[in-house]
């Protein structure tokens, strides 16, 4: 299990891990009421960069505009998110490849069930990049804890206290034997993992849900998407139907804390031959050549 380095930024500073604390009476630890990104930050000896970080922070701005978070935005722009994830990078001086979670928090005590106007204080840390799933195949099962849908805690948004169903289900799975949790929306349709957006492959098709799905619009799903255009793979974003992951050709996940990840059983039945497919082991190794070299997205930010 990876812990957090050292050094955190935590109040407008860098301090010991030990010093970046919420009190018990705020609103972070009473309702959940923050929001969160994890970006990669990939380390080439001397060399610092973070993946897709405009995008990172793009979606902390958007997750608070959502949640009514209104103060993040007005005190934040991108280069200071920038600034503060190189000093922090800097402070704990990784030698091999990490991730930093951000998080603003909603730090006032006893505010209620509330969120407009009240004040907010930003997180960041640094641990180790251990993958959250297996990397030579997965075993999933279906959640029988469905998705929250968009009209009850919207998925577009990571909010913390949200990440109580993935926990629900995911803990199922572990607990039955299996690796992750497949998630269906309230009309029977796949979302996702508790943490990692899903896709299948049928005659050399790539599809995975469409945005309307209840899902996460991943960051790394955006990727895949893109790469997998460029190659000339037939992409199709639509409702699917658990029974279609049964007879795919291939099925795989992408997170940034997942990777490209292959399944090779969902619900005891055999994901194609059983091994890892071509067309998702081919974009598996795209995407971790765009994680630390991106000439063409501007993808890759120096830190």
């Amino acid at each position: 299990m990876a812990t957090p380095h050292p050094r955190v930024y935590f109040g407008d500073r860098i301090v010991d891990v030990a010093d970046a604390t919420l009190g018990v009476a705020t609103s972070s630890v009473l309702y959940g009421l923050s929001v969160y990104t994890v970006f990669p930050v990939q380390v080439d000896g001397t060399r610092r960069s973070a993946f897709r970080l405009r995008d990172h922070f793009q979606r902390m701005v958007e997750s608070c505009k959502i949640i009514g978070m209104d103060r993040f935005a007005d005190e934040w722009d991108y280069d200071r998110f920038v600034s503060v994830a190189t000093e922090l990078v800097a402070a704990n001086a990784p030698t091999e490849d990490v991730f930093v979670r951000a998080t603003v928090h909603v730090d006032e005590s006893i505010a209620g069930t509330r969120v407009r106007g009240c004040h907010t204080t930003v997180s960041m840390f640094v641990y180790d990049a251990v993958p959250i799933v297996p990397q030579d195949g997965m075993r999933l099962k279906t959640s029988t804890w469905r998705r929250i849908p968009d009209d009850a805690i919207p998925s577009r948004a990571k909010v913390n206290g949200a990440y109580v169903n993935s926990v629900l289900a995911k803990q199922d799975a572990i607990d039955a034997g299996y690796d992750d949790a497949i998630f269906l929306d309230g009309n029977g349709h796949v979302c996702e993992l508790s943490a990692a957006n899903i896709f299948l492959v049928r005659g050399g098709t790539l599809i995975t849900p469409d945005v309307s799905c209840d899902i996460l619009d991943g960051i790394n799903r955006r990727t895949l998407l893109t790469l997998a255009a460029e190659d000339g793979i037939p992409v199709v974003e639509r409702t699917v139907d658990l029974t279609e992951l049964y007879i795919a050709d291939e099925v795989f996940v992408t997170g940034t804390s997942a990777g490209v990840a292959p399944v090779t059983e969902v619900d005891g039945r055999v994901v194609g031959d059983g091994i890892p497919g071509p067309i998702g082991q081919a974009l598996r190794k795209r995407h971790a050549a765009a994680l630390r070299t991106d000439e063409l997205h501007g993808w890759v930010t120096e830190l």
